[in-house]
C-alpha cells in the first residue's frame, strides 16, 4: 500500500534538531560535530524553521559506501529523510504516523546523497486526494518550489554555499521513490546483519533474531536502568528567532 512508519523528529516550524553524531571516515564534515548538541537552523526568509513536520523512515539506512546509480554520490550515513506535507500544523517530536508516499527529492548534500521523501500522514483528512507527487503540486501550489528553495539556502547562514540536487531538482514520483525506501531498506538489512562495516553505527536491537547485534531484553534493561536521568532543556538562545535574508548574487 506504500505505507511506511515515520518518527517525526523536528515538528513544523521548529528549528532544533538533534545530532547524534560519530566520527565518519568517509565524511570529514561531520567529524567536528558534538555528539548529543542541539543544532538549530536559521530562519531564511520566508520560511520559519522547518516547513513540514520532518523526520526519518526506520529501518532504512543511505550506505556512505554505496554509489547511487542515479545521482552519482554515496550516501549520507543516516535513515532516509521524510517531508510530512499533512493539515496537521505540528506533530509531536518523537511520535510515529504512519505516512503515505507520494514523492521524493534527491538533495546533494556536501558532495552526498540525501533523498528526502515527500509524504502524507495517512489519518489527515486530505490523505484519501494525494496518491502522487503531481497532486502535491496541483492542490498545494508553491509548496514543491517552497521545499527545493529551503533545501537549496538552509546552510547558507553557516557560511556554506548553496546545496545542489540530481534530476535539476525535479522531483520524482511515488514508484521511484518506493523504490529508493526499498533500496535503503535493503542497505540497512546488510548493516544490521553485519554484511556491510557500518563503522561506530550501534546496532544493538531486540527485534531481529538473526542479527549478531540482538541482544536480550534483560540488557536492554540494564542498559535503561543505567542510563543518567534527563536533563532540564536549556533554554531556546535569543538568536533562533532571528531571520536571516539571502540574495543570490
Amino acid at each position: 500500500q506504500n505505507v511506511f512508519n515515520m518518527v517525526v523528529e523536528v515538528p513544523r516550524w521548529t528549528n532544533a534538531k538533534m545530532e547524534i553524531a560519530t566520527k565518519d571516515p568517509l565524511n570529514p564534515i561531520k567529524q567536528d560535530v558534538k555528539k548529543g548538541k542541539l543544532r538549530y537552523v536559521a530562519n531564511v526568509f520566508p520560511h520559519k524553521g522547518y516547513i513540514w513536520n520532518y523526520g526519518a523512515i526506520p529501518q532504512t539506512w543511505e550506505d556512505p559506501g554505496h554509489k547511487d546509480e542515479n545521482t552519482g554520490c554515496c550516501g549520507d550515513n543516516d535513515p532516509i529523510d521524510v517531508c510530512e506535507i499533512g493539515s496537521k500544523v505540528v506533530c509531536s517530536r518523537g511520535e510515529v504516523v504512519k505516512v503515505k508516499v507520494l514523492g521524493t527529492l534527491a538533495l546533494i548534500d556536501e558532495g552526498e546523497t540525501d533523498w528526502k521523501i515527500i509524504a502524507i500522514n495517512v489519518e489527515d483528512p486530505e490523505a484519501g486526494n494525494y496518491n502522487d507527487i503531481s497532486d502535491v503540486r496541483r492542490m498545494k501550489p508553491g509548496y514543491l518550489e517552497a521545499t527545493v528553495d529551503w533545501f537549496r539556502r538552509y546552510k547558507v547562514p553557516d557560511g556554506k554555499p548553496e546545496n545542489q540536487f540530481a534530476f535539476n531538482g525535479e522531483f520524482k514520483d511515488k514508484d521511484f521513490a518506493v523504490n529508493v525506501i526499498k533500496s535503503t531498506h535493503e542497505h540497512w538489512k546488510a548493516l544490521i546483519a553485519k554484511k556491510t562495516d557500518g563503522g561506530e553505527i550501534n546496532c544493538t536491537n531486540l527485534t531481529v533474531s538473526g542479527s549478531p547485534f540482538c541482544c536480550s531484553e534483560e540488557c536492554a534493561k540494564a542498559t535503561v536502568d543505567a542510563a543518567p536521568p534527563c536533563k532540564a532543556a536549556n533554554p531556546i538562545p535569543p538568536e533562533v528567532d532571528k531571520w536571516f535574508y539571502y540574495q543570490k548574487n
